[in-house]
């Protein structure tokens, strides 16, 4: 059976994550909230500041475009790019509702920029250069529209064992079906997971100063079942993972992702944690 092309990967996730949009926008304050302090990182670790102009990459609903869009004010200005169309319109009803004149959103592929070089002061990226089929050509597309001596900063998911958030439905999902370990290369949550991965691409395309940072945090819910209802409404490739289990399946699979979740229950809350790897770098003068 042969591999999929980059084309048909990028379509089928195009397909995904439109699928999707209704579910993140269902929950974006909930994230939005839970997930401000990884923003913020973002927005400091590429130096943004009024008046400079960025490109954020993924930017499904609209973060961190849209918190970048308060940070570099109007005499500055941020794009944002995502393949599925149907979470723009989510950011864009976002951005509306903050009255944010200084950001729009576009339909793009992350490794073909539609965008001149150097035309950017600073890139960022959350949850989506794992999911690309040639990240090298991201990254170079990358240190092709930013200025001289301006920072890129990207954030992935970390190893799968400091990932309750995101193995405790995958490792039950096993527990009824096979899933062939994906090939090394192949897109997928964790692509990205093993440190100086993608560092070492930043390196390979010239940037400088290139930092590697494993950085932790918790995502809290009010309960299992809460925590159950968000990621199959949002979480796209679990999603496609639970399609194939039968109906008696799923009902067995949720209450052990219910019982398994409650091993993390602080007081009245489900307190989550999660490891996310945060990659910064400079392209130099």
């Amino acid at each position: 059976m042969n591999s999929p092309s980059p084309e048909q990967i990028i379509e089928s996730q195009r397909q995904d994550w439109n699928r999707v949009a209704d579910g993140w926008e269902k929950w974006d304050r909930f994230f939005d909230e839970q997930m401000a302090f990884l923003n913020h990182r973002l927005v400091g670790d590429a130096r943004l500041r009024a008046g400079l102009r960025v490109l954020d990459l993924g930017s499904g609903t609209g973060y961190p475009a849209l918190l970048t869009a308060q940070t570099v004010g109007t005499s500055g200005g941020v794009i944002g790019i995502d393949l599925a169309e149907q979470m723009l319109e989510a950011a864009r009803r976002k951005a509306a509702v903050l009255k944010l004149s200084n950001v729009t959103f576009r339909t793009g592929d992350v490794t073909t920029l539609p965008f001149e070089a150097a035309s950017f002061d600073a890139v960022i990226s959350r949850f989506c250069l794992m999911f690309l089929p040639e990240i090298p050509k991201a990254v170079a597309e990358i240190a092709r529209v930013l200025k001289q001596d301006t920072w890129v900063a990207a954030a992935v998911w970390s190893a799968p064992e400091k990932n309750p958030y995101l193995k405790i439905p995958i490792d039950i999902i096993k527990q009824f079906i096979e899933i062939p370990p994906a090939e090394p290369s192949a897109p997928g949550i964790f692509r990205l997971a093993k440190s100086g991965e993608l560092a070492g691409m930043f390196q390979q395309a010239g940037f400088a100063d290139i930092s590697d940072d494993e950085f932790l945090g918790d995502v809290g819910f009010p309960s299992a079942d809460n925590y159950f209802s968000s990621l199959m409404d949002i979480a796209a490739p679990i999603q496609n993972l639970w399609t194939k289990l039968n109906p008696v399946q799923q009902k067995d699979a949720k209450q052990r992702i219910l019982d398994a979740t409650e091993q993390y229950r602080k007081g009245s809350i489900i307190t989550l944690p999660i490891a996310v790897r945060i990659i910064t770098a400079r392209k130099p003068t």
